[in-house]
Order: C-alpha cells, then sequence, then structure tokens
C-alpha cells in the first residue's frame, strides 16, 4: 500500500491481490475516503470470502461500497450517494440505451441504439453500432447482442463463479441483453 493515498472521494480498485484488498477499507478510512467500487470481473481475485470481510469492514468505518460483478452491472443506490453521483456524473455502470426502431418491409428493425451510460469497458458504444439494422425478432437481436458482445474484449472471465453459477462474461452478456430488451420497450411505448 502506497504510504499515503491521494484525497479523493471514491476508491476504484481492481487487480488488486486479496491480501491488499482487506486492508483497503482501513487506509480509505485513514485517508478520508467515503466510498469503494471493487469491481468482480474474476470471482479468484475476490473471492466470496474476501468480499463478505471488505463490506463488514467498509460498514465499520462508514464507507460506501459496491462489488459490481461485473462491473457493468454497477446501477445506483439510494443508500450510496457518493457511488450513485459517480455513475451518474462518468455515465459508466449498468448500460442504459435509448433505442429507435423502424419498419423494413414487414420488418421492425432497429434504426439507432443511442448509449445514455456505458459499461466500463466501452463495450455498449461498440454493440449500440451493431444493433442498427437488426430485426427486434428475438433470435435475431439476441445473437447480433451474443455476436458484438463476444467480439469486444470483455474484461471479465469465462471461469465459471461457483455463487452465479456462471461464467462472469456470460453475466455481462445477459445484461447488456436485458438493457436492450427493456430499451426496445420503451421505444414501443412512445409509439
Amino acid at each position: 500500500m502506497p504510504k499515503k493515498l491521494p484525497e479523493a472521494d471514491i476508491c476504484l480498485a481492481s487487480g488488486l491481490h486479496r491480501d491488499l484488498l482487506l486492508e483497503l477499507p482501513e487506509h480509505l478510512k485513514n485517508a478520508g475516503i467515503k466510498a469503494l467500487i471493487a469491481p468482480i470481473e474474476d470471482w479468484q481475485e475476490v473471492p466470496v470470502g474476501t468480499r463478505k470481510q471488505m463490506e463488514q469492514k467498509c460498514r465499520e468505518f462508514g464507507i460506501e461500497c459496491a462489488f459490481p460483478k461485473p462491473f457493468c452491472t454497477l446501477e445506483p443506490e439510494k443508500d450510496k450517494p457518493i457511488i450513485a453521483r459517480f455513475i451518474e456524473e462518468t455515465h459508466v455502470g449498468r448500460p442504459l440505451l435509448e433505442i429507435s426502431t423502424t419498419s423494413f418491409g414487414k420488418d421492425e428493425v432497429i434504426e439507432y441504439a443511442a448509449v445514455r451510460r456505458s459499461a466500463p469497458c466501452r463495450s455498449t458504444w461498440y454493440i449500440a453500432r451493431k444493433l442498427a439494422g437488426v430485426s427486434t425478432k428475438q433470435e435475431a437481436l439476441y445473437d447480433a447482442i451474443a455476436k458484438a458482445h463476444h467480439s469486444f474484449p470483455c474484461t471479465a472471465t469465462m471461469v465459471t463463479d461457483p455463487e452465479t453459477k456462471e461464467p462472469i462474461l456470460h453475466i455481462g452478456g445477459f445484461t447488456i441483453r436485458e438493457e436492450v430488451d427493456k430499451a426496445l420497450k420503451k421505444a414501443r411505448a412512445r409509439e
């Protein structure tokens, strides 16, 4: 650990050894840092026990904390205003899209997909670009999302997470698919 942490409101901890992660809350408290985001892209780096110990220490020290698994599942929460502000100001976290559709013959296709909040790895931008002209029929749409998601260098592992029983990369894929579905539902409600 550095002897002195820089002045900040929030710490984003990624790629640290679990022994360092376990010591981090106390260092944050001493530095006056009020929030911690430690994304879990690989469960082996932040096992469940490590996460639970860190959550307990953060509670004891009055530090907001989030452990999104993967990072693109980070959402604002009312009881974590500093983390919510980070998400709002950086437009990073769980993807948020705005979609417009148009008719193409008898088919409905995506005209455009605008990114309002991106996955931290930026895959949302890539996927949104690949959705233009894609049919909104579920099979075609999900296939296009999966191809785009797997073509972009997701930072999550393909190793199965024992807690979720899924590779964390797949959770990222399910997340963007859910967000595309939500954006389509909103687009149809506007029509």
